[in-house]
């Protein structure tokens, strides 16, 4: 599996935590009882032992600051409830309040935790009661532990006799970190079952499952009907060519690369550098070298519109793109506006590689000894190649004596005691 697209599905399984657990608005001091939404429970909801005047106006204000955003205020009230009310009821409701401002903390162990204690009051009416149940297993997938959640999940429909298309997405979700990949693809293709409006997140799940599953010609599929019914979304048409790339359908992967291009979907500089690295991989990868050129191109286009800022990355993801292309004077010209941006010398030293080629051997010369003066990430590596290009430009003694550098690196030993070998005249 390619790291562009293991990058990809990792990202899918965040996406899907933030769409599968939206918290429940909290609003205790009033119920509809023809909007329950767990009219076919198993258990026998309790009557409230809510009296006090001073409980409902704690509970109204911690409610309102919930509402309002004002979680510190919401905590204090909710706490005031839960250590001086004599109602079982007051105490449901504040710990209700306290576990939804903790899990909105990212606190989701403390929330659990909380979630229990109102569950183990058994005070509060069913809504409460089970969506308590249901936001355990959103804080379990939250905090790692997946099979708890799927439990939990397993319990919440039990008891509450209720399912939903987020309840499945979220089974989908842990199955998915569970690497269970079957069972993952079910869920989510019940969850887009049970829902006009299904979200976008599910999908990319689905192709996630199925790829991970050996599945790619299936995700294909999947995107295929996203991208029917918007051509133009961003996120469908990035998360098509991954997929394109993966499943090896290139010319599919270059047509909407080309169309990203042409319709205008590249506005900002992640969209540019993300369509960069994609033309040089499949350049790369395919029998299409050329294609790679595109990318830089690409990066041509943001740089000159003041999208793509200048950095020594982006440059050398610019110069890469055209080499691989074949464009070496582009991809020289690129790699010398990198250079200065660089921290050492590593990109002087591809520069040097590349006159090298070129038997340019005065300039490769004089590039890679600024590269070794400035420092590299494989110095005998440098060495190696900067005896050559010395040989090159007919200096022996510099050949020499950067041969004798490079022999005292491990990597590079053998190459370096050949090479002085042959300048003895093949005597070891």
């Amino acid at each position: 599996m390619s790291k562009q697209m293991g990058s990809w599905m990792r990202n899918v399984a965040c996406m899907l935590l933030v769409a599968a657990f939206a918290m429940t608005s909290v609003s205790v001091l009033a119920k509809d009882e023809n909007k329950t939404r767990y009219p076919n429970a198993s258990r026998h909801e309790p009557k409230s032992d809510l009296s006090s005047p001073s409980d409902q106006k704690a509970l109204q204000a911690a409610i309102d600051a919930v509402n309002g955003g004002d979680e510190a205020k919401a905590q204090e009230n909710a706490q005031k409830v839960i250590d001086s009310s004599k109602s079982k009821y007051a105490k449901g409701i504040g710990y209700q309040v306290l576990a939804n401002v903790k899990f909105n903390a990212q606190d989701y162990k403390g929330a659990i935790e909380t979630y229990q204690k109102l569950i183990e009051l058994n005070s509060v009416p069913n809504d409460a009661y089970f969506d308590a149940m249901y936001n355990i297993a959103a804080a379990y997938i939250a905090d790692g532990e997946y099979q708890k959640a799927l439990d939990e999940l397993k319990t919440w429909r039990a008891e509450g006799k209720r399912e939903t298309a987020e309840s499945y997405a979220l089974e989908g979700n842990a199955y998915y970190r569970l690497q269970k990949y079957p069972e993952a693809i079910t869920a989510i293709k019940k969850a887009l079952s049970m829902t006009n409006e299904p979200k976008d997140s599910w999908n990319q799940l689905l192709m996630a499952s199925y790829a991970e599953s050996g599945q790619a010609g299936q995700a294909s599929g999947v995107i295929e009907e996203q991208l029917k019914k918007d051509p133009n979304d961003k996120a469908v048409v990035h998360n098509a060519i991954v997929v394109y790339t993966q499943n090896n359908e290139n010319d599919k992967a270059l047509a909407l690369l080309d169309q990203e291009r042409s319709k205008g979907l590249l506005t900002d500089e992640k969209d540019y550098v993300s369509a960069a690295k994609f033309y040089a991989s499949i350049g790369q990868n395919s029998d299409k070298p050329a294609v790679a050129a595109k990318g830089g191109d690409v990066l041509a286009e943001g740089f000159s519109k003041g999208v793509v800022k200048a950095s020594a990355e982006n440059y050398k993801l610019m110069g890469d793109a055209y080499m691989i292309g074949q464009q070496e004077d582009k991809a020289l010209a690129a790699y010398g506006k990198a250079s200065p941006l660089a921290s050492n010398g590593d990109i002087d030293l591809t520069r040097a590689q590349i006159l090298g080629s070129q038997t340019n051997w005065a300039e490769a010369k004089s590039l890679a000894e600024k590269a070794v003066a400035r420092g590299v990430s494989k110095p005998g590596k440098a060495y190696l190649l900067l005896g050559k290009l010395s040989l090159g430009a007919k200096d022996t003694a510099g050949a020499k004596a950067a041969f004798e550098k490079a022999k005292g690196d491990a990597e590079t030993r053998s190459d370096a005691e050949n090479e002085l070998a042959k300048m003895r005249g093949g005597k070891h």
